[in-house]
């Protein structure tokens, strides 16, 4: 299973919250939704966090064997 538990501390980290990854970034409402119950989310949205967030893959997402 694909967690984006680590999203939530990089996020944090990083001076950003949900009001201005939506309202400053642009990122949509739902795909935070999708992050939050650790649904898929596509490469490209994966790419666009680490940009914005100044991070690697492995601060948005970790793999966790159910």
């Amino acid at each position: 299973m694909i967690s984006y538990d680590p999203f939530w501390n990089t996020l944090k980290n990083a001076g950003e919250n949900w009001y201005t990854l939506v309202n400053k970034h642009g990122i949509n409402p739902a795909t935070l939704h999708r992050l939050k119950h650790n649904m898929a989310v596509s490469t490209k949205t994966i790419a666009l966090l680490c940009k914005i967030l100044k991070c690697s893959v492995a601060d948005i997402m970790e793999y966790k064997p159910e």
